[in-house]
């Protein structure tokens, strides 16, 4: 063979090798480009919802529905006093979602900057007396849990449902002392399941959720206290795809309706 011709051989491999390369490199750019152009429709991973202690049983029904619809994602809560989420929040606690009991509580966030966009109001609360089964002490208005005796339990007044409850004891001219402050609503509720008190001021949805553990007395002063919740993607959060994702699911017209059935009011 001439070196001619020894000379174009290996021109005619170089060639070869170098458009196989660009060849291999285009397919795997294409394929990254696919990915990512497909990622953003589908949540995954964990999303973690720090919220109101009211909101229990709602959410949870809320998370199976969203786990059932975004396979391959799950739905971690926090529930416990809005005003301690809050603290947790603004100290740095990982978390994707914040729904707070009162404006007052997340603006604790928004003030620290901590909250991505505006918050969103999702429904609203009303205020209502527990009492065991039965009602024995014949409770009927606001004004009956003054009487001597009456053991009484109050959220604490940093908490949405006891600044509540202040306002609706202030619309009736009502002073009360209550035998203890509890830190978050359940706590109140659970006062009154296990007969440790004889009655607590607590949201109507609560006094819902626990069916026939407890009797519920509307009062009128509590339309003086309604609360609204709001609800909003954390600045920091480690997860804000889903986190979008079940904000989206607690607004819609299918959030709406598990809220409704709990006992929520529209905002």
């Amino acid at each position: 063979m001439t070196r001619s011709a020894l000379r174009t051989g290996r021109m005619l491999q170089v060639a070869g090798a170098s458009a196989a390369a660009l060849l291999t490199l285009s397919a795997c750019s294409s394929a990254t480009g696919s990915d990512k152009g497909s990622s953003p429709g589908k949540p995954s991973g964990t999303v973690t919802v720090f919220a109101a202690a009211s909101l229990e049983e709602s959410f949870k029904t809320l998370g199976k529905r969203f786990e059932k619809e975004h396979p391959g994602t799950k739905v971690t809560f926090n529930f416990g006093g809005s005003d301690t989420l809050a603290a947790s929040i603004t100290s740095g606690a990982p978390a994707d979602v914040f729904a707070a009991a009162s404006t007052k509580t997340m603006a604790t966030v928004t003030d620290q900057q901590d909250a991505a966009g505006t918050p969103a109001t999702f429904v609203r609360n009303r205020l209502e007396i527990a009492t065991p089964p039965g009602n024995p002490d014949r409770i009927s208005t606001l004004k009956d849990l003054t009487k001597p005796g009456l053991k009484v339990v109050l959220c604490d007044k940093t908490v949405p449902c006891g600044a509540a409850a202040r306002k609706a004891l202030d619309a009736g001219g009502l002073k009360l002392t209550p035998v203890s402050y509890e830190q978050d609503v359940k706590s109140a509720l659970t006062k009154v399941e296990l007969k440790e008190a004889d009655a607590a001021v607590v949201y109507q949805t609560d006094v819902r959720a626990a069916g026939d553990k407890v009797a519920g007395v509307n009062f009128p002063e509590s339309a003086q206290a309604v609360n609204d919740y709001p609800i909003a993607l954390l600045k920091n959060a480690p997860n804000p795809k889903a986190a979008k994702a079940f904000i989206a699911l607690v607004r819609s017209a299918e959030g709406h309706k598990v809220l409704s059935r709990a006992g929520f009011l529209k905002p």
